[in-house]
């Protein structure tokens, strides 16, 4: 059996290879949570083998090459699915995975066209 080396992956586009967007928009989601878990802090962990991830714009589905190892019939589905509705496939080029910081994750969303929240009014003391 070949062994892979830990960061050889693939990338599997959400765009077909004559150029449009494949339906459903989120067949990433669906198949990265075929592996994923709940952590401790009851939120959704994806498995390192398989993970959505975005690229220029575009949702993708990054595929190590040790799941060929540790879930055979898993990676051979996933390949199938891809070949079969002619989605891009291409080796990972990426050398390092940019992860979101975990304080960031905590912060409270603010939108940018939402105005500061306005200070109560005052009463007059005199009446």
């Amino acid at each position: 059996m070949t062994r892979y080396i830990d960061d050889e992956r693939l990338i599997i586009d959400g765009h077909r290879e004559g150029g449009p967007k494949f339906r459903p928009s989120d067949w990433v989601e669906r198949i990265s949570a075929s592996l994923a878990s709940f952590g401790p802090d009851q939120r959704l962990r994806y498995s390192e083998l398989v993970h959505p991830c975005i690229i220029d714009g575009r949702k993708c589905l990054v595929v190590s090459r040790r799941l060929h190892e540790t879930h055979p019939e898993f990676y051979h589905f996933v390949m199938a699915f891809a070949h079969s509705n002619q989605l891009r496939i291409q080796e990972d080029r990426r050398r390092t995975p940019h992860v979101v910081d975990e304080e960031r994750r905590h912060r409270p969303w603010q939108y940018a066209e939402d105005p500061p929240p306005a200070a109560a009014p005052r009463r007059a003391s005199g009446l």
